[in-house]
């Protein structure tokens, strides 16, 4: 009985749904409805063309990618790859997106919608191949071509553009990720020979978890202690803190280069198809000129200077250029949590269990309990849709005008939107894959190879925990010691 007055309500819920003009026609024309048992619906009238063309000005791109991997299945991951042929895998993937036309760094330099919108496109083909692309073209390109120079961008924006030059985003090490301005690897200038001598110091200085490092990275951005000798005339090294420089690390046949140590991270969670690899520098030597030096620069004679008067408004500029990673892993997340719900809607509207004696049983999506499993997750994904949007439309806006205050703004809110969605996403997984039971286990159903890929967002490009504090730093600086409301609230 309860199960028949379920099949009622839903069939009354979806009534309402028509059309007022159809169902006044069939009115006019004597029709009635006629009983149905509580499996078999007479489902809305409903154009998802048109809601997709509200949602989605992008999705001619959408469907050049998906149509891509749709016609070479070979391109899509298998569920019992090894770590060598899932890299090979992103690998291949990687040159087949470029050889059809799609070019990431020229998004990520000139149209940074359509380089996100790319990202939350290729989450859903493979993780994998999303932050591989966002490594090469986002933080190894973005990094040249926000720190750097008009003549950084002449030298390597084509070979990064192409894979021809892969790149690493060396920052993180062995005992600082989150707390970036403690970074203790060195780079000395050695004013005799006009170069930076890159070292790390110990241990604890390695690079570690540096994607596209294990197999693939010839060079790599290096997050150092900039040092010069001291002006004062006594000796020693003045230190002027972390700052960014090109550092190459394997010659055209793959070889490491002289003083350049690279080790595989090995099996990971998740995301087996990127390279991660820790490197060690011992006295790398390269030209002064291969600093990134938008924001500040060093002449022969060991003279530094910026247009920044502070060497936290050094720090802070040089890190504000990066939040566009976080977009990304934003955009990302956003798309694994539409792809996880869809599965898990339609595979409970598919899936019949139990019902009526002597009648057909009822899909579980008429279940309340499923329901209130899945459609606040279905909700969440619209809400979160126009948040992303928003926040790639803010960010488009601080990159062409500059403007202080917008930079403050979306600093605050990606890091708050990175840290809740990436969150969310990764807790909506789990109840995505109990909510279709057995079958959600299988690994072919992908529920469980998403749940693993995406975990680690909640950490890489800032810690979640950390990047929280960040959401309530401009705020407390605006108001002083007033207590704030809750900016984040989870339900």
């Amino acid at each position: 009985m309860g199960s028949l007055v379920l099949g009622r309500g839903r069939l009354q819920v979806l009534s309402r749904q028509l059309l007022q003009d159809e169902a006044q026609e069939q009115q006019a024309a004597g029709l009635v409805a006629s009983p149905c048992s509580a499996a078999v619906r007479s489902l809305p009238r409903f154009d998802p063309y048109i809601l997709e063309m509200y949602l989605d000005d992008l999705r001619e791109m959408k469907r050049q990618v998906y149509n891509l991997f749709k016609f070479r299945p070979e391109l899509l991951p298998g569920p019992e790859m090894s770590k060598e042929e899932r890299r090979a895998l992103v690998r291949t993937q990687l040159h087949a997106l470029l050889d059809s036309g799609i070019n990431p760094l020229s998004f990520f330099d000139r149209d940074y919608k359509k380089y996100f919108y790319l990202a939350e496109c290729l989450s859903l083909v493979d993780l994998s191949l999303m932050v591989k692309s966002g490594v090469q073209f986002s933080l190894w390109g973005g990094s040249v071509l926000n720190l750097g120079s008009e003549q950084h961008r002449r030298a390597y924006f084509d070979d990064i553009g192409t894979f021809r030059l892969p790149g690493c985003f060396a920052m993180t090490e062995l005992k600082h990720g989150s707390n970036v301005a403690a970074l203790q690897t060195e780079a000395v200038l050695d004013v005799l020979t006009d170069e930076w001598v890159i070292n790390t110091p110990d241990e604890g200085a390695i690079k570690w978890w540096i994607g596209n490092a294990a197999e693939d990275g010839k060079a790599a951005t290096v997050f150092a202690r900039l040092k010069v000798p001291a002006q004062n005339g006594q000796g020693g090294l003045m230190d002027h803190g972390v700052h960014a420089f090109i550092v190459p690390l394997r010659d055209e046949a793959g070889r490491c280069l002289p003083g350049v140590e690279i080790h595989d991270c090995g099996y990971k969670v998740g995301l087996n198809g990127v390279d991660n690899g820790a490197i060690r520098f011992s006295h790398v030597r390269v030209p002064r000129t291969n600093l990134l030096d938008r924001f500040a620069s060093v002449d022969k004679s060991g003279t530094y200077s910026s247009p920044l008067t502070s060497e936290g408004r050094r720090f802070a500029a040089t890190l504000g250029e990066l939040t566009g990673g976080r977009v990304g892993l934003t955009c990302g997340s956003v798309g694994v949590l539409k792809g996880a719900i869809t599965i898990a809607i339609r595979y409970s509207a598919g899936r019949q269990q139990f019902g009526p004696p002597d009648s057909a049983e009822v899909s579980v999506l008429d279940y309340q309990s499923t329901q209130l499993k899945l459609l606040p997750i279905l909700a969440t994904a619209y809400c979160m849709h126009f948040a992303k949007d928003h926040l790639v439309s803010l960010y488009c806006d601080m990159k062409r005008t500059k403007d202080a205050l917008l930079v403050e703004e979306v600093h605050a809110l990606s890091a708050g939107l990175k840290a809740y969605v990436t969150a969310y996403t990764q807790d909506a997984l789990s109840v995505c894959r109990e909510a279709c039971g057995g079958h959600g286990y299988a690994a072919i159903n992908r529920l469980g190879q998403l749940r693993s890929d995406h975990d680690i967002f909640q950490t890489f490009e800032g810690d979640n925990t950390v990047l929280l504090q960040q959401v309530r730093g401009p705020g407390m600086l605006a108001v002083g010691s007033e207590t704030l409301p809750p900016i984040l609230v989870a339900h």
